[in-house]
């Protein structure tokens, strides 16, 4: 979803993280900005043009074994956000590209309800410009070679529609393109012109604002069922539903599936695979509005990303050999590329270390990595300071360590507190010499969360915050 706005990118936080409720300049004693979300980034909340976003997405989606994005666009139009949106997809896509991963388009047609609604468009305009749509995808992406294709057609799922209900209104949209779209539209397929359906959440059978696994079998038996007499598939796996409506004040809430540590997207996963699909859609990567992402959040660190790494390993191609390890490694280079933003020579082996991995050159990356902290820090000119390094790893599981430099060999006190501000460890009297040196934090007997962790020189503190993820 590239739906997301905030700064330095923007002067602005764009409506999927306030919601015209939330404000995220408001940054509760955890350290967290308020946002229009159940979850929270294990990044922050982001802009979707920032560039070390999208590096950092395309990278964990490469070591995920994740082959490419479905990215729910509203068009090219310049109404509402939709332009802003179109621009933040056109920058994924290059990134994508650039990564060796394939790109597709779910189009969200209830955009030309709300222009109709709103005296934009007349209903003979609407059809008009979603011909215009359909020119515009073929001229600009169909034709590239890494858009995702079937049978040689491209791939576009529609959601809904909503707007665009008849078969009609489909078959003049394609008339001018060739080869046509395989369109798989939502939950049934509804016309002659779709090839097939995908399924989604069911939220719609939750009874007392629950959505119980039994009804969530059910729904995708039925599915699978009867796409039987399709000759493509496109199956859907998704980690739960918690979404932030009621909250914000938008609306009711659509309900709950329950993620239950892990057991919803593993069994949608297997569910899916038992089919042999042609398209295994994941849903979704950051809908944090709904709470479906399988992006790293603070709650669940790479968990679902390390499932998909499972599933690629053992049931798609024996010679994927990634683990969390490497999921850590394009988190730490996120990280220097916020630490160090201004240097540059950091930022140009962090290229190197980039292009490493698009190449399957996971050691030679690793190297760099791990030789850019000490460097970053005589980059600093820190001499005659007290310093401390974020910690790497972060997240953890079980130990982190840093970095610390004093200007002259002393004592210095290390305290760590749980999120409410407890004491629960303390690591005093750290005699250490002049210079660089090392501390390393073993939370073997400490639970899954997020922690401060405070070093104090002589009267001066340095805290850190860290995030314990088993």
């Amino acid at each position: 979803m590239p739906w997301y706005q905030a700064p330095p990118v923007e002067n602005y936080w764009g409506w999927h993280w306030t919601m015209n409720h939330f404000d995220p300049e408001v940054i509760a004693q955890n350290s967290q900005r308020s946002i229009a979300s159940q979850y929270y980034p294990l990044t922050g909340p982001y802009d979707s043009r920032d560039i070390d976003i999208l590096e950092y997405h395309v990278l964990l989606m490469k070591l995920a074994g994740i082959d490419g994005v479905i990215v729910d666009w509203y068009g090219m139009k310049d109404y509402n956000d939709y332009a802003v949106l179109h621009e933040s997809t056109s920058d994924l896509f290059s990134y994508v590209k650039d990564a060796g991963l394939e790109f597709s388009i779910c189009y969200e047609d209830r955009t030309i309800k709300s222009m109709v609604d709103n005296n934009h468009f007349t209903p003979t305009q609407a059809l008009d410009h979603g011909g215009e749509v359909m020119k515009f995808l073929q001229n600009n992406w169909f034709d590239e070679d890494c858009y995702v294709k079937l049978n040689n057609q491209p791939l576009l799922l529609s959601w809904g529609p909503t707007y665009f209900k008849s078969n009609a209104n489909w078959v003049s949209m394609f008339s001018e393109i060739d080869p046509k779209p395989m369109l798989f539209t939502l939950d049934n397929k509804l016309f002659e012109s779709a090839t097939g359906a995908y399924p989604w959440p069911p939220m719609h059978l939750s009874k007392n604002g629950i959505l119980k696994t039994i009804d969530l079998n059910l729904y995708l038996t039925q599915f699978y069922q009867k796409s039987n007499s399709w000759d493509f598939l496109v199956a859907t796996a998704f980690p739960g539903f918690n979404d932030i409506y009621e909250e914000a004040g938008l609306h009711d809430s659509y309900g709950f599936l329950d993620p239950a540590d892990g057991v919803t997207f593993r069994s949608t996963l297997n569910i899916a695979m038992n089919y042999n699909p042609d398209i295994l859609q994941l849903a979704t990567w950051n809908d944090f509005g709904e709470g479906t992402v399988i992006e790293p959040t603070v709650e669940f660190g790479f968990s679902y990303l390390e499932e998909v790494q499972k599933l690629r390993k053992e049931k798609i191609d024996t010679t994927f050999d990634y683990d969390l390890d490497e999921l850590e490694l394009a988190f730490s280079i996120y990280q220097l590329r916020k630490e160090y933003e201004d240097d540059y020579d950091v930022h140009d082996q962090l290229y190197d270390a980039y292009y490493h991995i698009i190449n399957g050159e996971i050691e030679e990356a690793k190297a760099i990595v791990y030789s850019l902290r000490p460097n970053a820090i005589e980059n600093e000119k820190l001499s005659g300071e007290f310093y401390v390094s974020s910690a790497y790893p972060n997240p953890f599981n079980p130990t982190t360590s840093f970095e610390i430099r004093i200007p002259e060999k002393s004592n210095v006190s290390v305290s760590i507190f749980d999120i409410k501000g407890n004491l629960i460890d303390q690591k005093s009297n750290q005699n250490y010499s002049e210079g660089l040196n090392y501390f390393e934090w073993k939370a073997y007997r400490f639970s899954t969360g997020i922690y401060f962790i405070q070093f104090q020189y002589e009267n001066f503190v340095k805290v850190k915050k860290i995030v314990l993820m088993k």
